[in-house]
């Protein structure tokens, strides 16, 4: 694959500058471990504290829509570690029809996650909105929907800035795709994969307790 040559003068050649990029992304991958495990550990203290509450108000989350966008975010990581490995001059079409159906399948995931958030609106489960629940558990489950809101409000908000970022990657990989542009998707594809694994935690922690209660 051909190379630009280009890179800046910290660094000794071009697989430096692609090595260093990876580790950039490894370092960013491991705050952000922090911030969501900083968010898990919180829940897992409130769910010893409350567990009827925590069972109780995970009932009311909308597991039809959870376990679809658990689907969708792993088709798509799969679509993009096939678009990785089609990352060449011969197959470049394919590389980017790959990384479109990722974008398409994260955008559907948004907008399944905007019905879902709908849906609890009207349900009155969002907290400080005329947030009701059954008096016995409502402020368990209050804490139960601090955390989903907070958590993955802040996940999708990782999962716009993945669509961005493959939407920019796809056209360049279309017109000249150059080592450096493999070594950005790669990089990329770290950061979706990362992300996706961070919703299968979520969905663990939030659509399954009490539902075989």
């Amino acid at each position: 694959m051909p190379d630009d040559g280009a890179f800046a003068p910290q660094f000794v050649s071009a697989r430096h500058r692609d090595e260093t990029a990876e580790l950039g992304m490894w370092v960013f991958i491991a705050t952000e471990v922090l911030l969501f495990g900083g968010l898990i550990l919180g829940y897992c203290v409130y769910r010893h504290a409350y567990p009827e509450a925590f069972a109780a108000a995970s009932r009311h989350t909308g597991i039809a829509i959870g376990t679809a966008n658990t689907a969708i975010l792993l088709t798509s990581s799969f679509l993009v570690a096939c678009a990785v490995d089609a990352f060449a001059e011969e197959t470049r079409k394919t590389c980017v029809t790959l990384l479109s159906g990722a974008i398409l399948l994260g955008s559907l995931f948004i907008i399944l996650k905007g019905f879902e958030y709908a849906n609890e609106y009207r349900e009155h489960l969002v907290p400080g909105v005329d947030f009701r629940f059954a008096d016995k558990f409502a402020n368990g489950a209050m804490l139960f929907f601090i955390f989903y809101f907070v958590a993955t409000a802040i996940h999708a908000l990782h999962m716009l800035v993945g669509i961005g970022l493959l939407a920019v990657l796809a056209p360049l990989s279309l017109r000249a795709p150059t080592a450096r542009h493999r070594a950005a998707l790669h990089s990329v594809a770290l950061y979706w994969h990362f992300v996706d694994v961070v919703w299968i935690f979520l969905f663990a922690l939030i659509y399954l307790p009490g539902r075989t209660a």
